[in-house]
């Protein structure tokens, strides 16, 4: 499985990946099957910006292994549920070895479910997210090629924040518009370019 000249990772299968999908089977089918597709409804939307904030300065493979136990103690990130959590829910999650146990985050994910429902009133949350969307999408060839923020995840961040959401900065923005198939940073010679069906070649 050696890197071809344009940074992608032709496997076993036949298939074109970036290195960080080509080996670990769980990245993989991640990656295959979900990473970058649209999500278009407010609980996917809401737990793809939670999980992003617990991600930041840890690796996308440990949020992944954990997120049935985040599903588990986030009632299934719902987050009406998750908008009632008290103080004692935070302690009691902060006792669950299943998940990132950082208070700080923990409060987030409570704050950014009332603010979720905040938005309810003005477009919701996935209508507001997509707002942000730009008018085109970075074209890798490599993995050096592919930004790791961009003027509209400055801008999706300040909106956020400014609507009472937390850990929404603009390198974890960014990596949600990946994520959710805002923009497209599939590597150009990657099986998946494209595949959202938002950014036609």
């Amino acid at each position: 499985m050696a890197p071809d000249s344009n940074g992608v990772i032709v496997g076993e299968d036949g298939l074109a990946r970036p290195a960080w999908a080509a080996t670990d089977p769980l990245m993989r089918n991640y990656y295959d099957q979900e990473w970058g597709l649209p999500v278009t409804d407010e609980q996917g939307m809401y737990e793809r910006i939670c999980l992003e904030g617990f991600q930041a300065g840890l690796s996308w493979a440990t949020i992944l292994r954990k997120r049935p136990a985040f599903r588990a103690a986030f009632a299934g990130f719902d987050p009406e549920q998750v908008a009632t959590f008290s103080g004692a829910d935070v302690d009691r999650l902060m006792q669950d070895p299943g998940i990132i146990r950082n208070r700080l985050k923990i409060l987030a994910t409570v704050k950014n479910a009332q603010a979720t429902l905040e938005l309810r009133g003005d477009g919701g949350l996935v209508d507001f997210v997509w707002s942000f969307r730009p008018d085109s999408t970075p074209e890798p060839r490599a993995a050096a090629d592919i930004p790791t923020q961009s003027a509209e995840s400055v801008a999706l961040s300040k909106a956020l924040r400014k609507r009472g959401f937390s850990f929404v900065g603009p390198t974890t923005m960014f990596a949600l518009m990946e994520a959710v198939g805002i923009v497209d940073t599939h590597l150009v010679d990657s099986h998946r370019r494209g595949s959202s069906g938002i950014w036609r070649e």
